[in-house]
């Protein structure tokens, strides 16, 4: 079997409806590289249009890429690709989780798992190197991850990691996630496994990744990526003055201080100064615990941890003895919207607490464990909005019957306790009465329920789409850039490549003399400051898509990479985008330029809009798919878009950044469509050929 470094060589397949298992080669996708490319190119090639997510037709794509395993900083993403339930159509999505299963997959001797069919009875996958079976789970199905996650080791071992659903999954509820590690969560894709009669995925590998490239190679390499990296989403200063620093940004998530300790260590352990050129502090950096719940959590950290092989550790590990009153573990983890996303039920706040900021930490870290137990998703904290709108406009008790009503503790929700987030998840999860729908997703629950043009074109309820997805980094992260980027996608736009740069922590001049020479002049706008669309914009857009889709095919965590600045005021805080192309040269031995690599990715977000093409059977983006909801535009009515203090954008300048960007991306300017001659150009001929038969093609 032919194979280069960085790859195992091998895609596992399984079908699940016969129980036959079998290998194929990972170099017949090369072109591809793998996670979320060899995702879209089987989706493409096997997955026929109106396949629904949950019928026994679609196909999960479990992927990791060259990278995981090798030890590069931050490399163990696991990328699924498959239908996603929450969009009218079922259009082609990925969801991601980080963790130690990608590279346990790999050490295990395979790059990519493919599941099609679905099974008779619940089953769950075991791997274990060369050796895999479907083993019985009627005995898991219907347990919480936590449970069922335990299981899978009791028989593997403590070693083997696992990828699960809860109940959520089972139950096929759309906004269902798989979770790996119990706390790193992909969402969107637990209900698909679920269609499946798929529980988990337990994995255990004693093999190893090879690496083609010579020693000292790779050692500068490691030693050069060390000295850009920063913190937690790339951010570069600290969050308060150090001494070492020449800036700092309240937002940074740079926290590492002198006297600032995880708390519940034992003995407590100071995070301390942590300057960026002492490799062996890199983990302090990042106290996120803080961050997240502010100062009260120190005294309940434990520790942070997060995924292999990576130095920056962003999931706060608490011990809050709290949590026991309410019949759960003292003990949870978790980081960013995990824990903000359970407040978005508690609309009237949190009970009183006499230690300031402890009751909305309980009430977060209570809603965490519970939806992450249950395999519940937040879809980027739009179920709280979903329900915030019902309840608030009266409308569940037009829609609940009143016996349902009723029985709805809305008692505890008004006097902001944590046990009413107990109830509400058990409800979606195991799909209770007709306010279970709102783990349907916004564009299901909202048209089932009537919602009002207020719900869809209302800044504080964050519908960016249509399709019903909301907001995530757009348009007050780079204007139109971040709107760009959000209009691309089937989901929220899991795209942190803009807000890794704008969110550096780096004053605005500095930034916008590294944009400048990186995308062009105009590339970035003060904040709240911004300027009409230019070229620049359009190709800073284009590079955030392009680096996104690669790191999750190489794979590696967006939230870090790509490394556009460094802290180091001895390289005047510059930092090397051709980072992934020169490991991609050593770790696989095929040598490939930064362009090249880029080239990589351009097809595969092609081919994403191409299955987005087929999958809503127009050829009409700019019409059908890259709609903006109108309170973007109409936010701030007492000031002009391109005016000081607002992010309010402009209906026309936005079509023109459409435009640029269609034509940045070789796609028609009129449709957003991708046409002949750039399908062709990426090695698509067969996409065209299918797209020009079904009318799919732009003239």
């Amino acid at each position: 079997m032919s194979r280069l470094g960085g790859w195992t060589g091998k895609i596992l397949r399984i079908n699940l409806t016969t129980g036959d298992i079998w290998t194929q080669d990972t170099m017949e996708y090369k072109d591809f590289i793998g996670g979320m490319g060899i995702g879209y190119k089987v989706m493409w090639d096997e997955v026929k249009e109106g396949v629904q997510a949950f019928d026994p037709e679609n196909k999960i794509i479990v992927g990791s890429g060259p990278f995981s395993g090798t030890g590069i900083p931050a490399s163990s993403r696991t990328n699924i690709t498959s239908l996603l339930p929450t969009t009218e159509k079922h259009l082609i999505s990925d969801s991601h989780m980080g963790g130690h299963f990608a590279s346990e997959l790999k050490y295990a001797g395979w790059d990519v798992i493919v599941l099609e069919g679905k099974a008779p009875d619940p089953v769950w996958v075991r791997i274990e190197d060369e050796r895999v079976t479907l083993e019985d789970a009627g005995r898991m199905w219907g347990q919480g991850i936590f449970e069922a996650t335990a299981a899978v080791n009791s028989i593997m071992g403590r070693d083997a990691h696992v990828a699960c659903i809860g109940p959520a999954g089972e139950n096929q509820v759309p906004m269902s996630v798989v979770m790996t590690g119990t706390s790193h969560s992909a969402g969107g894709h637990g209900g698909v496994f679920g269609s499946k009669n798929v529980k988990a995925i337990g994995v255990k590998g004693t093999g190893s990744v090879l690496v083609a490239g010579d020693r000292e190679e790779w050692k500068q390499l490691d030693s050069e990526i060390m000295a850009v990296i920063g913190s937690n989403n790339q951010h570069v200063v600290p969050n308060s003055p150090q001494p070492w620093a020449e800036f700092h940004h309240p937002r940074s998530r740079w926290t590492g201080r002198p006297g600032l300790y995880w708390g519940a260590a034992d003995p407590p352990v100071e995070t301390g100064e942590c300057h960026p050129e002492d490799k062996n502090s890199v983990g302090f950096r990042c106290h996120k615990a803080v961050f997240d719940h502010g100062p009260v959590a120190e005294k309940h950290t434990v520790r942070m941890g997060g995924c292999q092989s990576c130095p920056i550790r962003c999931h706060n590990q608490l011990h809050i003895p709290k949590l026991e009153e309410y019949g759960y573990s003292a003990n949870v983890a978790n980081t960013c919207v995990g824990w903000f996303s359970p407040g978005g039920f508690m609309i009237k706040g949190f009970y009183e607490s006499e230690v300031e900021g402890e009751a909305a930490m309980v009430t977060r870290s209570l809603g965490a464990q519970v939806a992450d137990d249950l395999g519940v998703w937040c879809n980027y904290m739009q179920i709280g909005r979903i329900f915030r709108y019902g309840y608030e406009n009266g409308i569940f008790k037009e829609v609940l019957s009143e016996e349902e009503y009723n029985d709805i503790p809305w008692d505890k929700m008004e006097a902001g306790d944590p046990a009413f987030l107990i109830d509400i998840y058990h409800r979606i999860a195991y799909k209770q009465g007709e306010i279970s729908h709102i783990g349907d997703g916004t564009y299901w629950a909202a048209t089932r329920w009537g919602y009002g043009d207020d719900f869809w074109h209302s800044e504080p309820y964050a519908v960016w789409s249509p399709l019903g997805f909301p907001r995530h980094h757009a348009h007050e992260t780079a204007a139109q850039v971040g709107a760009l980027i959000n209009c691309m996608f089937n989901r929220d736009a899991q795209c942190h490549t803009h807000v890794n740069f704008t969110g550096s922590g780096l004053p605005t001049d500095l930034q916008r003399e590294i944009a400048e020479e990186l995308w062009g002049i105009g590339a970035l706008d003060g904040p709240q400051n911004y300027t009409a669309m230019n070229r620049s914009k359009a190709v800073f857009a284009k590079q955030s898509i392009i680096r996104n889709l690669l790191h999750d095919s190489l794979t590696l965590c967006n939230w870090m990479w790509p490394m556009q600045v460094s802290p180091l005021k001895a390289r005047n805080y510059r930092g090397n985008t051709a980072l992934e192309a020169k490991f991609f040269s050593v770790v696989t031995g095929e040598h490939k330029t930064e362009e090249e690599l880029d080239l990589d990715g351009e097809r595969m977000f092609t081919l994403h809009r191409a299955l987005t093409v087929r999958g809503m059977g127009t050829m009409d983006m700019r019409n059908e798919h890259d709609v903006i909801m109108d309170w973007v535009f109409d936010m701030d009515p007492d000031k002009e878009p391109f005016t000081p203090g607002t992010i309010k954008m402009d209906r026309d300048d936005m079509q023109k950044a459409l435009t640029m960007f269609y034509e940045e991306m070789g796609w028609d300017p009129d449709t957003g469509a991708p046409t002949r001659a750039t399908l062709e150009g990426l090695g698509l001929a067969d996409v065209a050929d299918e797209l020009e038969e079904k009318g799919l093609l732009p003239a």
